[in-house]
């Protein structure tokens, strides 16, 4: 995770779905340490007091939430392990997923997850609030995981043969990642059936942005796949835009399918550069609206726009095709997306350990909370499961006319074209 003043960031790509906020000017270490080390006990009672003080849910899940710190303190630690187990179990009072606490080893492998690079083998991977499941949100492009076939929405059983029933995401991720070349055997429940997935973890670099020119009758398409809100992303669809424009393409196509989230300010910057203006998002929490973005006046181009989605199009993907959609912006094409509308606010504490809270939930700008419920397309097209599977073994078929969704977008865009096309002035002809 990237810890900037910019306030919100989304979605941890490789980990786990979640919207952070930062305060400050970045990891706030309330006191030293040494001090920490010392007085596990501390420790406890400074998560509880920021529980106390920011969570969403002001009932604290219908839990005396005084009472547990008495409880709590009223315990003696011997070392920093106990307090560390202690505060989860007070966590899970909560029964809030993404509220969390991470010791300190967890907590330096989440500020990789939006860096850019990635040593594994290429899942996102959320806790299903309702089962208790390991979800995989979706595999990401060119690694290890998305070419064996795992697909977004499959259920992760087993690590290696061990039993990931009542398995922290955190947890998860500590037998999943590991040394490149090293190997590591996934088992996914997929309906009815369970599949094993030997696979070779890597070193992955990831580039956010791929783009390029479809020739149609309909004339020139700007194609913009964004696999993930890095900190490049947002350079990097402003380099792509303004390329497609000086090279006069009629409309846009913007495939955020597979799309885990990331940095919200990456999604806002994008945003703006197809919005001149209209709100982005807003965000409430227990006392009731926090903070509005709006556009500025500085969209790149005002040619008709697709926006491509899926059941792994999460949170700062949610935020950007919500956007576009309520804005009327875009026309947005495929299926249901993921449902992630929860903000965390991310701490670094005292010992190097780090907590989650989640301290409010985004709206889109006409005010819906997609929470568990998703981005629903203007226009729903399903891919089969053979279909996508296709699609995965060729990748390069993504994003052309062997692609079934693109080809739906295209059809789509093609309309929103032919609405912008003047049509040909009719003449008076007279002959003597």
């Amino acid at each position: 995770m990237v810890i900037t003043k910019r306030g919100l960031v989304l979605g941890a790509t490789a980990v786990v779905l979640t919207t952070v906020a930062v305060t400050g000017a970045g990891l706030r270490l309330s006191q030293s340490q040494a001090f920490f080390q010392e007085s596990p006990k501390e420790l406890v009672d400074e998560v509880w007091q920021i529980i106390n003080r920011t969570y969403v849910d002001g009932t604290f899940n219908k839990v005396d939430w005084r009472a547990i710190r008495n409880e709590y303190l009223g315990r003696e630690y011997a070392n920093k392990e106990q307090a560390y187990k202690a505060i989860r179990e007070m966590l899970e009072k909560l029964g809030d997923p993404y509220t969390r606490f991470m010791d300190p080893e967890e907590f330096q492998n989440m500020q990789i997850d939006t860096s850019g690079e990635l040593t594994g083998v290429g899942i996102q991977l959320a806790k299903d609030e309702e089962t208790g499941e390991l979800t995989v949100i979706a595999p990401i492009e060119d690694t290890p995981a998305y070419k064996a076939g795992i697909l977004a929405k499959d259920v992760i059983v087993k690590i290696d043969g061990k039993s990931t029933k009542g398995m922290e995401v955190d947890q998860a991720v500590k037998l999943i990642r590991g040394k490149p070349d090293t190997q590591v055997t996934i088992t996914v429940k997929r309906g009815d059936r369970e599949i094993d997935y030997p696979l070779t973890r890597a070193r992955i670099e990831i580039h956010p942005v791929r783009a390029h020119i479809e020739d149609t009758p309909a004339g020139k398409i700007g194609y913009i796949r964004l696999t993930q809100f890095s900190a490049q992303a947002s350079e990097e669809m402003r380099q792509a835009i303004q390329n497609f424009e000086k090279q006069k393409v009629v409309g846009y196509m913007l495939d955020l399918r597979s799309n885990p989230g990331g940095l919200l300010y990456s999604s806002i910057d994008i945003a703006r550069m197809w919005l001149d203006e209209g709100t982005i998002v807003s965000t409430v929490d227990r006392q009731g609206e926090v903070e509005r973005q709006r556009a500025n006046g500085s969209a790149l181009t005002d040619k008709p726009l697709v926006v491509l989605v899926d059941g792994g199009s999460a949170s700062a993907s949610e935020i950007l095709s919500g956007a576009l959609q309520d804005n009327k912006r875009a026309i947005v094409v495929g299926t249901k997306t993921f449902g992630k509308g929860l903000v965390q606010s991310v701490r670094g504490l005292g010992d190097g350990s780090g907590l989650a809270v989640t301290i409010a939930k985004y709206l889109t700008p006409s005010g819906r909370d997609i929470n568990k419920h998703g981005i629903d397309p203007n226009v729903v097209h399903e891919l089969s499961d053979q279909q996508r599977k296709t699609l995965q073994k060729d990748r390069t078929q993504i994003g052309t006319f062997n692609d079934p969704q693109f080809v739906k977008a295209f059809d789509v865009l093609k309309q929103e074209i032919a609405k912008k096309t003047p049509a040909p002035q009719a003449t008076n002809q007279s002959s003597n």
